[in-house]
């Protein structure tokens, strides 16, 4: 059995949708799909999810709703129209917006994910109705039948009942057509997972059935070394392990969720990435292990929207318990963080900086300074972190000194450096501005003459 996650370009609009029905129909191993919410037909086009976004703010704004109502369900109606669907598919799809639309707003952040998830969830609908509709098969299931998520206020994670729950799809003999980014908790709560979570999705039910292939399929040919908006012609990557595409999707390779590969990983399960505008084409294979031949480093990805909070305090080094406590303040503030370098005197903890606002890091100085009397404590912005991956780095000496090399030819400062304990990635925080040029250098530096 093979599990297929469709994203926002593969299912934009009627055509694409016909392909998909097409890469389904070529394989019967291909049981089992997530799909996610239409996306952009064209470069200046607007996502459904953002439209939604849109439309939830509005209701809760409590203005008019009418023409961004109408903007969703036009998009789904033509979609219906160029599929031949007639418009049964329209009225449930209206239906259940207008039910959505009238659930309870006292609870923002719930209402806003309650209307954010209709789109892949009306999307799922439409693509089973197409499918049958043409002979296929095909069984829309609702994630209300198994696919049970945490309680507020931890980010969404599935419950280890959930793979119970769904491995009994593995026996359905229709095509499933499954949403992907939601669940709901045991309480019967819908729950989103991050954006890009319908990856998640599809890696669960892989997981959950015992496929044998997760295939994902997106609008490029395969996983690139480096980001082809910056890099002109990256090299493809063409098999590439668990961990160093956790490491790249962490760091911005937006090709695959940097959640999705645990689910799959667990079970062992190899993912594909694939086009669904060139199925014929090999893709990128994530595997458990590969030969570390060729080139020392697999990928290179940059991610900006970093902040620092740098503490400072003579002794640090010396007093049991700072870092502990220091971490504990950023934990009751609930913020995740990333690095945590730190020297004999001084520590800087690296987070994300959407989980940052005036109150928050006021709030937080103010208490490292009077709770852990240190001498200095600021927060700097507009960072970013610039990820060097490879299975091969750790058997290769000077690495770190010819990207330090390639950096410091930029003009741009290393204001970190921090390499994780299994030596597959090294990670430097520069300011945002290089970002662009340094990816360049070391690609340049590490990929120029080298295949992958």
């Amino acid at each position: 059995m093979i599990v297929c996650k469709f994203g926002g370009t593969s299912v934009a609009n009627a055509q694409q949708i016909k392909k998909v029905a097409n890469i389904v129909k070529a394989n019967p191993a291909r049981k089992i799909i997530a799909v996610s919410a239409p996306g952009k037909r064209t470069d200046d086009d607007i996502k459904v999810t953002d439209l939604l976004i849109q439309l939830a703010n509005s209701v809760l704004q409590g203005v008019d709703i009418e023409l961004k109502l109408n903007a969703v369900i036009e998009r789904y109606a033509d979609i219906a129209s160029e599929l031949g669907l007639d418009d049964t598919i329209i009225q449930v799809i209206t239906s259940d917006l207008n039910e959505r639309l009238a659930s309870d707003k006292s609870e923002k952040a719930q209402f806003m994910d309650n209307i954010k998830a209709s789109g892949e969830d009306n999307n799922a609908k439409l693509i089973a109705a197409y499918f049958s509709s043409i002979g296929m098969p095909a069984k829309y299931i609702s994630p209300k039948e198994g696919l049970i998520v945490n309680d507020l206020p931890e980010r969404t994670f599935a419950l280890p009942e959930t793979y119970v729950n769904l491995s009994k799809l593995a026996h359905v003999e229709e095509i499933i057509v499954f949403p992907g980014f939601f669940g709901y908790t045991k309480a019967g709560v819908l729950r989103t997972f991050d954006r890009g979570g319908s990856d998640i999705t599809g890696s669960i039910l892989a997981s959950a059935v015992g496929a044998e292939l997760y295939e994902n399929f997106t609008d490029v040919d395969c996983v690139f070394s480096a980001n082809p908006r910056v890099v002109n012609c990256p090299v493809e990557i063409k098999e590439i392990t668990y961990r160093e595409m956790r490491e790249l999707s962490y760091a911005g390779f937006s090709v695959f969720h940097d959640e999705a590969l645990m689910p799959v990983y667990k079970q062992g399960i190899p993912v594909n990435i694939k086009n669904t505008n060139n199925p014929d084409a090999p893709g990128t294979h994530i595997v458990p292990k590969r030969p570390a031949a060729g080139s020392p480093v697999t990928g290179i990805a940059t991610d900006s929207g970093f902040s620092i909070l740098y503490v400072s305090k003579y002794l640090m080094n010396r007093e049991v318990g700072f870092g502990r406590r220091l971490l504990q303040i950023i934990e009751e503030e609930n913020i995740s963080y990333e690095h945590t370098p730190s020297g004999l005197d001084d520590i800087s903890v690296i987070m994300r900086s959407h989980q940052l606002n005036d109150e928050v890091e006021a709030r937080i100085i103010k208490r490292v300074k009077e709770e852990l009397h240190a001498e200095d404590a600021l927060f700097r912005h507009d960072f970013s972190m610039v990820v060097i991956v490879g299975e091969g780095m750790r058997h290769n000496t000077g690495l770190a000194a010819r990207a330090a090399t390639a950096i410091s030819n930029t003009g741009a400062n290393i204001e970190m450096i921090n390499q994780g304990s299994s030596e597959v990635s090294l990670v430097f925080g520069v300011r945002s501005q290089y970002e662009n040029q340094i990816l360049k250098a070391l690609y340049e530096e590490f990929f120029a003459h080298t295949t992958v």
